[in-house]
């Protein structure tokens, strides 16, 4: 079995990407939530594979630390990468690119960035490396378990962000041979408010 988590919750006042902002003290409580939940289910994995982003590199280290488990730092499961509005503040990409404060056509690129037709694109190939394997754990991003959600289930793509429920700390089971995804916890995270 294939396990897809995404990283905790990070400073939000900053636009995500490949921005490096750490995870938040709810970020952490988080993620060590989801490592409990991991352990009470008894599942395992010998191999974790994360983005290597500062809150994804921050969460595979927290899993690590509690299953003794290796890590391995990779490039191709970042988030979009939203190019010069990259850790830019919200209210200052607002007004830089006003453009991009609204929703945006999945071709249409962020400056110098990519397009969420990019990211599928690119994560559909990093998806057929996952299917190849098992018995990991893959720290990520939205973005990326979204992508592998809309590939799975054969849905159009969208740039409905929450139509797959991928929150923050929520862990999603892939399995390869069937080729089928679904979320299997959920830290609430109106629960760390």
């Amino acid at each position: 079995m294939i396990y897809l988590l995404r990283h905790g919750l990070d400073d939000e006042r900053f636009i995500g990407g490949w921005s490096n902002v750490s995870l938040t003290t709810t970020g952490i409580k988080q993620i060590r939530d989801t490592i409990q939940f991991m352990k009470t289910h008894r599942i395992k994995f010998r191999r974790i594979y994360s983005s290597d982003i500062t809150r994804a590199k921050e969460t595979a280290r927290l899993v690590s630390n509690a299953y003794g488990v290796p890590i391995e730092w990779d490039k191709r499961l970042r988030e979009l990468d939203k190019g010069l509005m990259t850790g830019l503040r919200q209210g200052q990409a607002n007004r830089h690119f006003p453009e991009y404060a609204k929703t945006v056509p999945i071709d249409k690129r962020y400056p110098k960035g990519e397009s969420l037709l990019d990211l599928y694109k690119r994560q559909k190939e990093v998806l057929d490396w996952l299917l190849s394997m098992d018995d990991a754990l893959i720290v990520t991003h939205r973005g990326p378990i979204n992508m592998y959600y809309f590939e799975l289930t054969g849905e159009e793509l969208i740039t409905d962000k929450t139509k797959f429920g991928v929150t923050h700390g929520s862990l999603h089971e892939l399995n390869p041979k069937q080729k089928v995804m679904k979320k299997i916890y959920d830290p609430k995270e109106k629960e760390y408010e």
